[in-house]
């Protein structure tokens, strides 16, 4: 078994002169930063006093999972034979807030649309996001169901 390790940087960045002295009184604002990458500006949702001009956790949780489940399919589609053209996601994730204030996601749905040539088979290439779904680390690492509502789409014959 091979073990991958990943490492970044989270520095909360919205101290406004006096801390957390308040719940009001401070920003959600950080900063993620990894050597050689550009920053990703972060906050908490705008539902939880965050800034919607910055990327929150869920936001970023649910761009994960599209990611990796695009990134297999594409490479599943490669060793296929299919020749995907273009690939669009439309991603939506639920998250339940409990009165307390704790919550979790209850589902994701992935609404991928795929551009493939006419050369290219359309029932392979929807069946293949069922195995991407199956090889996706971060869906194989999350507790909730994972939804997917994929459009094949075959480019004209040149």
């Amino acid at each position: 078994m091979k073990v991958h390790r990943y490492a970044l940087d989270v520095e909360w960045t919205g101290n406004r002169g006096e801390g957390t002295r308040t719940i009001a009184g401070y920003s959600r604002d950080h900063r993620i930063t990894a050597p050689g990458k550009p920053p990703i500006h972060g906050s908490s949702d705008p539902a939880f006093r965050g800034d919607p001009t910055r990327w929150n956790p869920e936001e970023l949780l649910l761009a994960s999972i599209c990611a990796c489940h695009k990134l297999w399919y594409l490479g599943l589609c490669a060793q296929a034979g299919l020749t995907v053209l273009a690939y669009r996601d439309r991603a939506e994730g639920v998250m339940e807030e409990e009165p307390g204030g704790a919550g979790q996601f209850t589902a994701v749905t992935l609404s991928p649309t795929v551009t493939i040539t006419a050369s290219s088979d359309p029932a392979l290439a929807a069946a293949l996001h069922e195995r991407a779904h199956a090889m996706c680390f971060i869906a194989r690492s999350v507790a909730f169901p994972i939804h997917h509502t994929p459009v094949i789409e075959v480019a004209p014959a040149t």
